[in-house]
């Protein structure tokens, strides 16, 4: 890592804080938060944001997930990729579709998936790259999605596109 992990002998946050992101991690910091905690206001806004995208959104988490791991896999975000990789599998995914994320050009073209989930496969990969998203790709997830699960699709892969960078910069690894 590219910065020494944040310690509360380094510099004291908010007990209440850091017992906040313990909590929402099942008890222990990983290494993404102990870079955080070096500021707290970005902790902290950081900790209820993503929060509300991983345990209250109403985007299904297969889906959600798998825009993630796109965005993990284009951005070369490892570190991302090795947290929800799993959490995909947890919501579904089979070892063949995990394997085939190595190439997102390949997913999104991949018998492995339905029509919808290529669709995300396809947006995530035109928000990572471009930023802007073809009409005909969106007006096709608006005919599958919500409005809710729209909004919340373009939040997640908008904010994990921030994870990534974040991670990236700051060469983030993954816990021993």
């Amino acid at each position: 890592m590219r910065i020494d992990p944040w310690t509360p002998e380094a510099a004291p946050r908010s007990e209440e804080l850091v017992k906040s992101i313990e909590a929402r991690r099942g008890g222990t910091l990983i290494n993404l938060d102990r870079m955080l905690l070096w500021s707290e206001p970005l902790a902290r806004g950081w900790n209820g944001y993503l929060r509300a995208l991983r345990q209250e959104i109403s985007l299904s988490p297969f889906l959600r997930e798998l825009a993630i791991c796109i965005v993990a896999r284009l951005t070369g975000a490892q570190y991302e990729y090795h947290h929800h990789a799993p959490e995909l599998k947890k919501a579904g995914a089979t070892d063949a579709q995990l394997a085939v994320l190595d190439d997102p050009d390949r997913a999104a073209l991949s018998p492995l998936y339905d029509d919808l989930q290529r669709a995300v496969i396809r947006f995530a990969i035109a928000s990572t790259r471009h930023v802007q998203i073809p009409d005909a790709l969106f007006d096709e997830l608006k005919g599958r999605l919500s409005p809710t699960e729209l909004v919340e699709l373009v939040a997640s892969t908008a904010a994990y596109n921030m994870v990534a960078r974040f991670l990236v910069a700051l060469d983030v690894t993954p816990e021993a």
